[in-house]
């Protein structure tokens, strides 16, 4: 970081006000090109971190761009064939993909994992991940298939960042009970959520507000991720309670 550049000053500043992000635990590289554009650099802690950062450097004053290349930590450190394996696994085992054509790209050549034909086929993907980064190519049936591929892909250990490059066809407009609607059925797939009907979920304005009750801390951090995780999502308020035991 440029010593004493009232720009760069002013984004640690709010970086450091910011909780989710610990600058100190996960000091990021931060530069300013002559044009006044950040770039942004290094490994922070999750989603959360990588999405506030965004939002926080975009805010800042007199930046007029930010360039991303902020990954977020590994749960485990794999490589890109473990990691292609594991989402692969995700995809074919997930109810929703089922009518999917599912394709991967390994060591430069494309591989068809299984295949979906007709009039009936809700989609077709192809998934390749590079230094841990997932990337979903291809097109699906709806933005809620779009939102929950991605979140497969962040549930993969390994996984630091994900693309979500996947189109919708026919083209469909967002709102925010769309992504309420999502987050819905993610939570419902996810595993690690053993009681997602408990959980109400909201969105105005790309904010998710969670609440209700979960098990245990884990869950609620589980719950908040998987918001953060969901493509276009802004902000997440998390007001879930832990059910006392």
């Amino acid at each position: 970081m440029q010593n004493g550049n009232p720009v760069l000053k002013s984004l640690w500043a709010a970086l450091e006000r910011e909780p989710r992000v610990n600058p100190h635990r996960w000091p990021l590289q931060i530069g300013l090109t002559d044009d006044s554009v950040l770039i942004l650099e290094g490994e922070v802690g999750s989603i959360a971190a990588k999405k506030r950062t965004l939002e926080l450097a975009a805010a800042t004053p007199s930046v007029r761009g930010v360039i991303d290349r902020m990954h977020v930590a590994p749960s485990e450190p794999r490589g890109d064939g473990a990691i292609l394996d594991s989402l692969s696994a995700l995809f074919q085992d997930a109810r929703d993909f089922k009518n999917c054509t599912l394709r991967v790209l390994r060591k430069g050549e494309t591989h068809t994992l299984q295949e979906a034909g007709g009039d009936d086929a809700s989609g077709d993907l192809l998934i390749s991940v590079k230094d841990g980064v997932v990337t979903l190519d291809g097109w699906v049936l709806s933005l809620t298939h779009k939102r929950m591929a991605g979140a497969l892909a962040w549930w993969t250990p390994g996984c630091r960042d994900v693309v979500n490059a996947l189109e919708v066809q026919p083209p469909e407009q967002d709102n925010d009970d769309e992504v309420s609607d999502a987050l819905a059925l993610v939570l419902e797939m996810d595993p690690m959520i053993p009681h997602p009907g408990q959980i109400r979920v909201s969105t105005h304005n790309y904010v998710v507000t969670l609440e209700g009750l979960v098990g245990s801390e884990a869950e609620k951090d589980r719950a908040e991720q998987d918001a953060w995780g969901l493509f276009a999502v802004d902000k997440v308020i998390n007001q879930l309670a832990v059910a006392a035991r």
